[in-house]
């Protein structure tokens, strides 16, 4: 009779005077190079304050992968079962289905440490707080390549976002998307809902097309797009609409992740450069590059206005995706 296998004992981490229980800690969860779930923890204790300052108080999906990235994904909205009693949530609405869902809400490291037990590789936060779930504070500008888009086409849609975002006197946090994009998140005053924020960002879209009309759509459709536009996707601006956090690890063999960036690197960074390899040395080297989000608060009035602008000039606001 062949013997039993053994399986690795679990591992405790001391989570800022939380222990946090870690399962199968060296099953491998990255193919590329090898990393496992207890480096995937590693990995997000050593980004702590920013992947907390990314997350804190937000609705957050869990991305989980329970047999690493090459397997299958489950997309979680209810808090896993099992949380400890220190683990909190945030109870959402959706109406059109008669549904509610309480999802994580993290409000420690030790929080995204279980989530990471729960076999959590990706978070995507909401772009509003528990204090009012349906008035965002972060307009997310997602700048999102089709399939052959050079990445030299997205940084020039980068400098012409940062360009008009410089004019209208809002400041813009940049990061990678962890795959072949990039985002701008833009912190917003919590005064309007979601409809109106979706309509801010169409509009701010639709500036940065006039700028770059070869190389930008905003197009509603897919099949209206061509094989080599970017899109500026506004839709991610829509309720329970979510993209990958700053500091979050993307569910790819490489590991790669959502890194923030100064705009200074636009010109040079990769997306590649940044994985769970590379990320805690820059992060130990450089803090969290969106640490003063917070203090740079926008009144989207002006988008507002262009918005109705170009709904007066007969540019209609497309419906908006389901929830």
């Amino acid at each position: 009779m062949a013997a039993a296998s053994k399986k690795t004992p679990a591992v405790v981490l001391d989570v800022e005077g939380y222990d946090v229980r870690v399962t199968n800690p060296d099953r491998v969860y990255f193919s590329e190079r090898g990393e496992t779930k207890l480096d995937l923890a590693h990995y997000y204790l050593s980004v702590g304050p920013g992947i907390v300052n990314a997350l804190r108080d937000r609705p957050c999906m869990l991305h989980r992968f329970p047999k690493g990235v090459d397997g299958d994904k489950v997309h979680q909205k209810r808090l896993p079962a099992g949380a400890p009693p220190w683990v909190e949530t945030v109870r959402l609405h959706f109406p059109r289905y008669g549904l509610h869902a309480d999802e994580l809400c993290v409000q420690r490291l030790a929080d995204v440490i279980w989530a990471v037990q729960m076999s959590t590789v990706e978070f995507h936060p909401w772009n509003s707080r528990r204090a009012d779930t349906e008035k965002p504070d972060e307009w997310r500008i997602d700048l999102d390549p089709m399939p052959e888009c050079g990445y030299d086409q997205v940084r020039r849609a980068a400098h012409t976002a940062h360009e008009i975002l410089d004019e209208l006197g809002a400041v813009g946090w940049p990061k990678t998307s962890g795959g072949r994009g990039l985002h701008i998140y833009v912190r917003i005053e919590p005064t309007h809902g979601f409809q109106d924020v979706r309509r801010a960002a169409l509009a701010f879209a639709r500036e940065v097309e006039r700028r770059l009309p070869d190389d930008v759509t905003t197009a509603w459709w897919r099949r209206d797009r061509a094989p080599d536009d970017l899109f500026v996707d506004y839709n991610q601006n829509a309720r329970d609409h979510t993209i990958a956090a700053a500091y979050s690890v993307r569910g790819n063999s490489r590991g790669t992740v959502s890194a923030p960036l100064g705009w200074d690197e636009i010109d040079d960074a990769l997306p590649d450069d940044f994985t769970i390899a590379t990320m805690p040395e820059r992060f130990a080297r450089l803090g969290d590059l969106h640490a003063g989000i917070d203090d740079a608060v926008f009144d989207i009035a002006p988008l507002l206005e262009w918005a109705e602008r170009d709904e007066k000039a007969g540019r209609d606001t497309p419906p908006e995706p389901e929830e």
